[in-house]
């Protein structure tokens, strides 16, 4: 992908190409295949889709934002000792993929980006501790690390990074 300064990043909608999308995993391409339509009618999760100005309806890649919440005891100790004693309010970036042939140009940071940038925004509007995010294997964990998430104590592919910490 040659156009990633075009990049464009919006919501899910009818004009996006979703049987095409291919990053390599099967469980992602599922997601956006067969479930993120749903998903969003059904106010589960909001899917993000980033395409280019010359293709808008081409999926380079995308993202998925919902609610949840923390138990303290998931949280590091120094972080829960610092909060009242029940569950803290998070946004979750459930899934995040970038197309087989946008893969190495930074449209997975990009992706990341908006996703923390909608958060902030909400946060002024809503309480929000954290991001949390699944890492769906070790590359995926490393990548997050790489921008400041940590592992919660109790799942390993589950990182958070706290909005203070932004």
């Amino acid at each position: 992908m040659t156009e990633q300064q075009n990049l464009i990043i919006r919501p899910l909608d009818g004009q996006h190409d979703k049987a095409a999308f291919s990053c390599g995993t099967q469980s992602l391409d599922h997601y956006i295949q067969k479930q993120a339509s749903q998903d969003e009618r059904r106010r589960i999760s909001r899917v993000f889709i980033a395409s280019t100005e010359l293709k808008p309806d081409k999926i380079v890649g995308y993202y998925t934002l919902s609610t949840l919440s923390i138990e303290l005891n998931h949280l590091p100790p120094e972080q829960a000792k610092k909060l009242p004693r029940h569950p803290v309010p998070a946004a979750l970036l459930g899934r995040l993929a970038v197309s087989k042939e946008a893969q190495g140009t930074g449209v997975g940071k990009m992706l990341l980006v908006d996703a923390i940038k909608r958060t902030l925004a909400i946060s002024s509007e809503i309480a929000i501790y954290s991001l949390v995010v699944d890492a769906i294997d070790e590359n995926a964990q490393k990548f997050y690390e790489k921008y400041g998430f940590t592992r919660l104590n109790t799942q390993s592919n589950r990182l958070c990074l706290t909005l203070q910490n932004i």
